[in-house]
């Protein structure tokens, strides 16, 4: 069987998504629809549920009688979902490593240096898009692949543009100096420290 069609509104979504995630859009900025509808070239009935369907997702929200603003959680709140965020990744720590193969490993080795070429040659979205992709395939090494979709979810719950997760240069290198120790602690089949590496680097960046 054939795979349905998606959705045009699905596709302006996520181009909306990518924009927020990488600080086009910043936390708390109002989206007016007439700019959304020039800026991707969308009409408004598509444009309107692609703004639903972010809400839903907790990217954006949505105020009654007066549009929808890029979502934008308090301190505590953030504090909150990044500790629920390190209970899951160290939950499936003891997965990864166990299902971590050479080959594996290369290809979480080869996201990492994505990232660091991100840094010293590309744009800020190239920088997020290149984390990203590091952390799903670490993640998805796991056994419980909701727990992937699980984490994707609660990413977008928080202040993910990069502003937000890297506010100094330091930051930046910092963290990519945290992938390479992932690896270092997931080749050494070193559960503990792969832990405590994760750990730091989800909350560490709210610190910064």
């Amino acid at each position: 069987m054939d795979a349905p069609l998606k959705k045009p509104w699905m596709d302006l979504a996520d181009a909306i998504a990518r924009d927020v995630r990488s600080g086009v859009f910043a936390p708390g900025m109002w989206l007016k629809q007439i700019d959304l509808e020039q800026r991707y070239g969308y009409g408004r009935p598509d444009v309107r549920r692609a703004l639903d369907y972010l809400a839903q997702k907790r990217l954006v929200q949505h105020v009654p009688n007066r549009g929808y603003h890029v979502f934008l959680p308090d301190g505590d709140q953030t504090a909150h979902i990044l500790e629920l965020r390190v209970i899951l990744e160290m939950a499936a720590v003891d997965s990864i490593v166990a299902r971590a193969t050479p080959a594996a490993i290369e290809r979480i080795r080869d996201r990492a240096r994505q990232f660091d070429e991100a840094i010293l040659n590309g744009t800020i979205l190239d920088q997020y898009e290149a984390n990203l992709a590091f952390h799903r395939e670490l993640l998805g090494l796991c056994s419980n692949p909701e727990l992937l979709s699980l984490v994707t979810e609660l990413r977008g719950r928080t202040s993910s543009a990069l502003a937000g997760q890297w506010s100094t240069r330091a930051r930046v290198e910092q963290s990519s100096r945290e992938h390479h120790a992932m690896i270092g602690a997931l080749s050494d089949r070193d559960v503990a420290r792969l832990k405590k590496i994760i750990a730091l680097h989800i909350r560490q960046p709210q610190q910064v």
